[in-house]
């Protein structure tokens, strides 16, 4: 009896969702083409940070070879991309990484990621509305600030901001309006912003190349130290140099450790690529659009920070960057102080677009789980004019504005990192786990991208024949490493997921022992065998057969870059500190209160399930005609076929 319920829980924990594909039908309006996607991805992706981050990295952790940095960063980050391209082109629908766990891994992983997604959009939200504020009051001299410290200060140090920020508020209930009123509108906006962004950037590039000198990425620390009374350091707000500020000169002065370093800070900067996958009902062709608009955008982003901090380190000896206003300072060091009204410009551009960007896809995502029913259905309501997901943008943008107001926010940013990690570590894991599945559970996808009739038997005891073993499909070792099967069956796709559970524990054990343990004799003899192991379970899912179906876009050097990807996500998630780790843990009993008070019995897929008993109606159809196969495979749950050969005839 108790096993019984467990195992019954344990089905409603992993029940997985399935999407028709085969239709454009969307309730959400479809007007958004590829460069609407782009522009989306770049905006987003190239925040604020192009102008801040590559000076305070280049000054403290590498360097001129910040170059380096971002190429590393890039190369890490277009793993997860890939991940995430062939996911948009397998499922075109709202919902990104909650729906891509939804569809692969089950419910309860699905409601996790949707659950972090939110909470890194909320964040993500606030504290840019609060940069934004802050760059716009300097600007003008502080009088905002000034007027707020004077008459509403708040008196509650650790827990609140020293005093509310109004004009932030202002900023989100702005940009809520715009994006009720429309996609369409809010894409506009967004696309020129983007471009006077990139526009300075271009211009910031070009004058490095103008006015940058070739000998700052050679520089000798010993002269340096030896000139003391250097007539520019001595006119320069910029103090002494000292040992530790120069390391060892020339173009990688604090080695590759230091690059290293500076590769893991400069990959957040990269982070917002994500937001163009939950615009698949929204987009035109998003077969084609998602894959194109994701890759293209991480492209243009990566050519963007490595010619900026080009530029950046040949203007300015690298020991000599500030950390907060890098731009400025370079261009004062040159001579060229007007630039300055440029870099401002383009700064408020930057986000503005990036502020679109963490508020575009949050209503998208708290949309797709009340659809699902695992939020309240009260925030699945539509505007019926602009086709937009009204309560979800009104109720979101509310809290991110609350927050706004009260929040300093500082101890919570790292909290977006986890929630978006954990989003990249899943999407490449469900990338792994159904590219090697048998034909059927990947049908409904496939038929995103053909309408051809399927070729399927009637009977529906044929039409499970792929189902059933073959008499050679059974479990030895010469099977595990050297199938004889070429298409996945039952017991490669079974293998492939009981791998990557394995590797999903390993990877996250791995993680904890290289960071706590570093270069202890112990922490490197342990690192080595499970690494020996992670290779041989890698090395398994490789040899088994890949699904043949045809996709729009399908990650290469499967299975590496994904199990890559994941080992890259995980250790950046171990890099964080306790106090964000229990955060998380507060956020997440929030959760599951809701999910298991709520979600679970509220799940549309619940219903489904229910219904099954009475004679189940499978929601995919191709021209009117049920899929149930796929449902009954998705689902390992032994439907009886009876009840839909009945009502096919």
């Amino acid at each position: 009896m108790i096993l019984a319920t467990l195992k019954g829980i344990g089905k409603q924990l992993l029940r997985v969702k399935v999407v028709d594909c085969s239709t454009d039908e969307s309730r959400l309006s479809r007007c958004l083409n590829t460069f609407d996607l782009v522009a989306l991805g770049v905006g987003s992706t190239l925040g604020a940070g192009v102008y801040v981050l590559a000076g305070a990295v280049a000054r403290v952790n590498s360097g001129p070879a910040i170059v380096l940095c971002f190429l590393i960063a890039a190369m890490a980050s277009v793993l997860a991309g890939l991940c995430y391209a062939e996911f948009g082109a397998r499922v075109p629908k709202t919902g990104s990484a909650y729906l891509y766990s939804y569809v692969t891994v089950g419910e309860l992983w699905a409601f996790i990621t949707g659950w972090n997604l939110i909470l890194s959009y909320i964040i993500g939200t606030s504290s840019v509305a609060r940069a934004w504020s802050a760059t716009f009051d300097e600007l003008i001299g502080r009088h905002i600030e000034d007027f707020c410290r004077q008459y509403m200060t708040m008196k509650a140090p650790g827990i609140l901001a020293e005093y509310p920020d109004i004009f932030s508020v202002f900023i989100i209930i702005t940009l809520t309006g715009l994006l009720a009123f429309g996609v369409k509108e809010s894409a506009m906006v967004n696309k020129v912003f983007t471009c006077i962004n990139v526009l300075v950037l271009l211009f910031v590039i070009i004058s490095g190349l103008v006015k940058g000198n070739l000998k700052n990425w050679q520089l000798n620390p010993e002269e340096i130290l030896n000139v003391t009374s250097n007539a520019t350091l001595n006119s320069s707000s910029v103090p002494a140099p000292t040992a530790e500020s120069l390391g060892e000169g020339g173009f990688m002065p604090f080695g590759f450790s230091g690059v290293l370093a500076g590769a893991a800070t400069c990959f957040y900067a990269f982070v917002g690529f994500d937001c163009i996958a939950t615009t698949g009902e929204e987009v035109k062709n998003p077969q084609r659009a998602i894959p194109i608009g994701i890759v293209a955008s991480l492209l243009i982003c990566f050519v963007a920070y490595f010619g900026v901090s080009a530029a950046l380190t040949m203007m300015m000896p690298y020991y000599m960057l500030d950390k907060n206003s890098p731009l400025p300072v370079a261009f004062k060091y040159v001579g060229w102080e007007g630039a300055n009204y440029a870099v401002a410009i383009g700064s408020l551009c930057a986000l503005s677009t990036s502020l679109l960007g963490s508020m575009f896809p949050m209503p998208r995502v708290i949309w797709a789980m009340a659809e699902d029913g695992l939020l309240f259905k009260s925030l699945a309501k539509l505007n019926p004019k602009t086709k937009t997901p009204l309560t979800a943008t009104v109720t979101s943008g509310v809290v991110a504005a609350v927050m706004a107001f009260l929040f300093d926010l500082k101890d919570l940013v790292d909290l977006m990192s986890i929630g978006t990690l954990l989003a990249y570590t899943l999407v490449a894991a469900c990338v792994l786990v159904l590219r090697y599945q048998p034909e059927q559970p990947s049908m409904v996808y496939e038929m995103a991208n053909t309408q051809d009739e399927p070729d399927l038997p009637e009977p529906f005891n044929e039409g499970t024949a792929g189902f059933i073993p073959e008499p050679d499909d059974r479990f030895s070792f010469k099977n595990l490493f050297f199938p004889s099967n070429t298409q996945p069956s039952p017991l490669s796709g079974f293998t492939v997921n009981i791998c990557t559970s394995t590797l999903g524990v390993l990877v996250c054990v791995i993680c904890v022992v290289a960071v706590q343990g570093g270069f202890a004799p112990w922490s490197v003899s342990l690192l080595s065998i499970l690494m020996m192991v992670s290779l041989v379970i890698t090395f398994i899912v490789w040899r088994q057969p890949e699904s043949k179906a045809k996709l729009a876009f399908k990650v290469p050097l499967l299975p590496f870059i994904p199990v890559a990807s994941m080992f890259i996500n995980v250790y950046l998630m171990m890099q964080l500190d306790r106090g964000t780790w229990m955060r998380f843990a507060i956020w997440m009993v929030i959760g599951f209160v809701i999910y298991f008070s709520y979600g679970i019995r509220n799940s549309a897929e619940a219903a489904l399930s229910r219904s099954g008993t009475e004679g189940y109606k499978p929601p995919c159809a191709l021209r009117g005609q049920p899929m149930a196969i796929e449902k009954d495979v998705f689902l390992l749950n032994g439907h009886n076929a009876t009840g839909e050969d009945e009502e096919d005839s």
